[in-house]
């Protein structure tokens, strides 16, 4: 794709979304328009309403943003997204197939205890607020295809799949890859009903395994599994030993059924793949597929390693595009500026797969394009008017980091918080 098309593609969908708000809720003329409030956010760096201000040389005040802010819905900056998306052509596959991955993260806000983000719990009792984002992230592509938010309170990563599920229309072959967390009969069920989509999902093979897989010898191996799922308990049920899912008949707006929610007849027939292999470690993973021989177990253990693009995307999305320093302390201001970093994150993916990096003719490691520059580079270009696209890719392209394959680092898991300035935020 060229990269003015890209460009204009994210200026489009930025004014039809504004526009389409427009006709829904006329206001009278001001100074900054809903569209230039959506740019200003999708352009935004991690610093202060009022250096971003003076950065874009808009001539009002961060009150005043805040105000205009609160007259845009999140579904607009959502709707700014999906326009973009739709209308960028991303041919990155996998043998044929597009490999989405997903997982879900927390996105820290502002402490606002009337929000619904207010968590609080014995191991919290000042409580904090927080966000689910839940992504269906392209690995090939390395963009997000698609996101569901929530507070975190009402947290349902499993749920959230099957929306995303529900309401995409897979137009080609698919592989929606997930970790254990996803380990789900209504989850597989939903994916081997869905035309042109297979899943690979990572599972449990302890004494907590599903009932079949728990059975297996823990040793290499690459076996079908049939059995039938079913919510009720007759004797024909037990004696032809059925998988019973204990379904509530009746749930309260919200509640988390997760496992047990079930969305088929009963009984339901199912086959899977079960794919096991073993580490460099010595320990085993176990994998559920629904996809053909063609697929080898080496294949398969590829394709699972591929799913750490997710967590490399989660990353750059909060530090390089700077979900850790947020502009409100509205839960609708925080999912706008999460909406604007997702379509940010996927404006600079596409500019940075135009670029071209020279390697070095002996050198010791390839090069890859250093993607927190490239952020820099593509926020800038977005923001300036009539920008040169071939100085952006010639800045790119000066920006790179080794690639070094391989290197292993214990995952860091010291809590990080939300991280505010010393103004007010504005709420």
């Amino acid at each position: 794709m060229n990269i003015n098309f890209i460009n204009q593609t994210l200026n489009y969908a930025i004014r039809k979304a504004a526009e389409k708000m427009r006709a829904g809720q006329p206001s009278r003329n001001r100074k900054l328009s809903r569209a230039g409030v959506i740019c200003l956010l999708i352009g935004a760096e991690g610093g202060s309403l009022a250096k971003e201000l003076h950065r874009a040389d808009i001539d009002v005040t961060p009150a005043a943003i805040s105000q205009r802010r609160a007259q845009i819905s999140p579904e607009t900056f959502r709707d700014v997204f999906q326009r973009f998306n739709a209308s960028c052509e991303d041919s990155g596959n996998f043998r044929g197939y597009r490999l989405l991955a997903v997982d879900g993260t927390s996105v820290n806000i502002p402490r606002n205890p009337k929000a619904p983000s207010f968590v609080q719990n014995e191991s919290a009792p000042n409580g904090y607020n927080q966000l689910h984002l839940n992504p269906l992230y392209d690995l090939c592509n390395k963009i997000f295809y698609d996101a569901l938010i929530q507070p975190e309170p009402q947290k349902d990563e499993i749920g959230a799949l099957i929306e995303m599920i529900k309401r995409n229309h897979f137009s080609e072959k698919t592989i929606i890859i997930a970790d254990r967390g996803y380990e789900s009969y209504n989850v597989m069920a939903h994916l081997l009903e869905k035309p042109n989509t297979d899943f690979l999902i990572r599972i449990k093979q302890n004494h907590s395994a599903m009932r079949e897989v728990a059975r297996l010898p823990m040793f290499e191996l690459d076996c079908e599994i049939g059995f039938t799922i079913t919510t009720t308990q007759t004797k024909e049920d037990k004696e032809k030993r059925y998988i019973f899912l204990q379904v509530p008949k009746k749930s309260k707006p919200g509640a988390k059924t997760r496992r047990g929610r079930w969305d088929f007849p009963s009984p339901y027939q199912m086959k899977i793949r079960i794919v096991r292999f073993q580490l460099e470690t010595g320990e085993f993973e176990t994998i559920a597929t629904s996809l053909p021989r063609t697929f080898t177990l080496e294949d398969i253990r590829e394709l699972y390693h591929l799913r750490w693009g997710i967590e490399t995307s989660f990353r750059d999305l909060k530090y390089t595009l700077g979900l850790v320093n947020l502009h409100g302390k509205r839960d609708a201001f925080a999912e706008q500026e999460i909406w604007a970093a997702l379509t940010m994150f996927n404006f600079t993916s596409r500019i940075v797969r135009e670029a071209v990096v020279k390697q070095p003719p002996e050198g010791v490691y390839a090069y890859r394009v250093n993607f927190e520059m490239a952020v820099a580079l593509c926020r800038e270009y977005f923001r300036t008017n009539s920008a040169d696209s071939e100085k952006l890719l010639q800045e790119i392209s000066r920006y790179t980091v080794p690639i070094r394959e391989g290197r292993r680092d214990k995952r860091k898991l010291k809590v990080k918080g939300f991280v505010g300035f010393t103004y007010r935020v504005a709420a």
